[in-house]
């Protein structure tokens, strides 16, 4: 296994059970950066079955814009504080299509997000878009409901350009963990939740 994928286990392990140091964020930034570049290189193959279970969100950077013509820059990255439990989960139907269901629980209070989702092999490239929002607390739906024309996005999602939809490129997916760079520019890592 190589450094970089290395770095990786140790953040997702430090992360879910508390084993041994979480790497610094800088070298986790790094790590990250380079795996994203060898699967440039290597080009590997994935299927949408590869994603399929629920990922808790470990680490994370943003961007901003930079000062001059260079576009945007990646940000120094954080790893996610422990009461906030950000996961992500997918679900195939096909080979490429599917649902993506992302979920924030903070306290008693959870807030979920789902739609439909679309996975390219050749790129590791899932497309998608929430269209369906659903609130709770103590575990009781307070609300739940389409956003944003939810209901019509949903019926045209497939049909629609990946280059006008969120979506996620994914460089590294393990067992264990994924990591993938969102259309922002922003890199995050996921470790293999149990639900």
């Amino acid at each position: 296994m190589n450094q970089p994928l290395l770095l990786l286990q140790q953040a997702a392990q430090s992360f879910l059970h508390g084993k041994g140091s979480k790497p610094p964020a800088a070298d986790l930034v790094t790590a990250l950066l380079d795996l994203e570049k060898q699967a440039r290189q290597e080009k590997p193959s994935h299927q949408f079955s590869d994603l399929v279970g629920t990922w808790r969100l470990c680490f994370i950077t943003g961007t901003k814009k930079a000062q001059n013509r260079a576009g945007i820059v990646l940000g120094s990255g954080f790893y996610l504080f422990a009461p906030i439990r950000i996961t992500i989960s997918f679900q195939s139907k096909t080979a490429e299509q599917g649902t993506v269901n992302n979920v924030v629980q903070v306290g008693l209070v959870t807030l979920s997000v789902s739609g439909p989702a679309k996975f390219q092999p050749k790129k590791n490239l899932l497309a998608f878009d929430f269209t369906q929002i659903q609130f709770q607390i103590l575990g009781v739906p307070i609300y739940k409901g389409y956003i944003r024309g939810g209901k019509a996005s949903e019926e045209k999602f497939y049909e629609n350009s990946i280059a006008k939809q969120a979506f996620f490129a994914f460089f590294a997916i393990q067992s264990d963990l994924i990591a993938a760079r969102g259309r922002g520019g922003g890199l995050a890592l996921w470790v293999k939740s149990d639900g």
